[in-house]
């Protein structure tokens, strides 16, 4: 399993084309040569393709725009091909944390996953903490979607900090999506003054080594450190941490 950084981390930092390439260099620079672009300016595919190689950097997966995979999916899948990214991941059911509609996005997506699977590439499903909610027949939201899609229509880019926020166990949900989950998202839980919060990868109390075990026997490829809130310390810092963690580990 090779590591990878999730730019969302570092997204205060992508406002502009400028501040994304210097953004990719420092990256780069702590070891990392794998990332999933999310949260960033906007950006033409060949630009991004031209910054990924001038850095030795290869996008492997993105969050891209939900509106954009529905309506304007061969797009979507042209520009992937531009700059190497064989997974195209939606960050959020539309809808969200308060509004989320699971048979709606079955209804929207499925189109788009069938195309973009027929291209040669795979959709991803990024999940938060509200899809481990249970309907009356004890169904989480998690379920209904691995079972409305088949294995070669969508993955899963399993969160383990959302996964346990969710009442969940991470490397249980690794496991039972098996086959479904070529990069997944590492990101550690702490508690702080009676409340969690977000970690560098090591720092808190999710249980990675479990975490590794289950990946690597469901056919997990990458290793994507991420944290959304790096409680005022320097993400660049925080990513570095979590890489020399990582590769401690044995992982590279």
């Amino acid at each position: 399993m090779r590591v990878g950084a999730q730019l969302f981390t570092v997204r205060e930092y992508c406002r502009d084309l400028e501040g994304f390439s210097e953004t990719l260099k420092k990256v780069a620079d702590i070891g990392y040569k794998y990332v999933q672009v999310s949260g960033t300016c906007p950006f033409e595919a060949k630009w991004l393709r031209d910054e990924l190689d001038r850095n030795g950097l290869s996008c492997i997966l993105t969050h891209t725009n939900p509106d954009a995979i529905k309506n304007d999916t061969a797009a979507v899948i042209e520009n992937h091909k531009i700059f190497g990214s064989k997974l195209v991941g939606i960050g959020a059911m539309p809808g969200g944390f308060q509004k989320a509609d699971p048979d709606a996005f079955i209804n929207d997506f499925k189109p788009a996953a069938r195309m973009i699977a027929e291209s040669g590439l795979y959709f991803m499903y990024h999940n938060h903490q509200f899809e481990f909610a249970k309907d009356a027949g004890g169904i989480t939201i998690m379920e209904r979607l691995a079972a409305a899609f088949t294995p070669e229509e969508m993955g899963f880019t399993v969160d383990t900090y959302w996964v346990q926020f969710g009442g969940g166990d991470p490397a249980q949900w690794i496991k039972n999506l098996r086959g479904r989950v070529p990069a997944i998202h590492l990101k550690d839980m702490s508690i702080f003054e009676n409340r969690q919060r977000m970690a560098v990868v090591g720092e808190g109390n999710i249980n990675f080594s479990r975490v590794l075990y289950e990946a690597e026997n469901a056919g997990t490829e990458y290793l994507l450190v991420e944290q959304d809130d790096c409680n005022g310390e320097d993400p660049f810092e925080c990513l570095k941490r979590s890489y020399r963690r990582l590769t401690s580990w044995g992982l590279n």
